[in-house]
């Protein structure tokens, strides 16, 4: 099993879609009438439905973002603003990773997120001309005030908590699932050793933001998760759909 697709309704998928494959690197192909784009690999898709629009990013709301991993953030960074897309300053984010963040046209947010964290970036690790080359979705995020339910769904799916990380500055700390039979190198998955190594797999994670106690509203414009492998439509803990990939 993996976790294969985001399903986000969206007012112009043909404008949406030019976005992801003429800015950020991305194929497409038609399904019904969706638009399916991502890379190639592993990770997952965004499946880009038609009737939505008028989405605005909320602290309040159970969806979030994306997160695209790339070898070199400063070059992405680089190479978006040439494009003229308004990115954030990259920078180290305490012991998380060094990131920066934009929105697509129709407001949903990206996270760029190195493979390692500032100062520790290899030499060449990606092409100036093609700084997208070599990214995957990292990161499906969601917001959530109750982990134990979230982990619970996400075990009784044959998901592996990968990493658990604090960030008390912030009220929140985070929590990465995938299917995947990867063990971290550190047994502690609070651990920061871990982090690095996280952000360079090929496969997509499912990332919750853990607010204790919160809650948080649905978001007509989030359609759920496709898993491939799954035998039946769900719902998560939270009631959102989760359909076979």
């Amino acid at each position: 099993m993996r976790l294969s697709g985001l399903r986000l309704r969206v007012a112009d998928t043909e404008k949406l879609a030019a976005f992801y494959t003429g800015v950020l690197g991305m194929s497409v192909k038609q399904q019904g009438v969706s638009l399916r784009v991502g890379y190639p690999g592993q990770d997952a898709d965004l499946l880009l439905m038609p009737g939505g629009g008028g989405y605005t990013h909320d602290t309040g709301q159970r969806y979030w973002k994306i997160g695209i991993t790339v070898p070199d953030v400063d070059l992405a960074a680089a190479f978006l603003r040439g494009k003229g897309i308004e990115v954030s300053d990259p920078k180290q984010f305490l012991d998380i990773g060094y990131m920066c963040h934009l929105k697509d046209p129709e407001g949903f947010v990206i996270e760029l997120l190195q493979h390692d964290f500032e100062g520790n970036r290899p030499e060449n690790a990606a092409d100036p001309d093609a700084p997208f080359a070599e990214a995957c979705i990292g990161q499906i995020t969601l917001r959530t005030g109750y982990i134990a339910a979230e982990d619970a769904f996400c075990r009784a799916q044959g998901m592996r908590l990968l990493s658990m990380q604090d960030v008390a500055p912030y009220g929140f700390d985070l929590h990465f699932y995938a299917f995947t039979d990867d063990v971290p190198p550190n047994a502690d998955l609070w651990a920061v050793e871990n982090r690095e190594w996280l952000w360079k797999r090929a496969y997509t994670t499912l990332e919750f933001q853990h607010v204790a106690g919160a809650r948080f509203a649905n978001v007509p414009d989030y359609r759920g998760l496709e898993v491939e492998g799954l035998a039946a439509p769900t719902r998560d803990a939270f009631g959102d759909p989760v359909n076979p990939g």
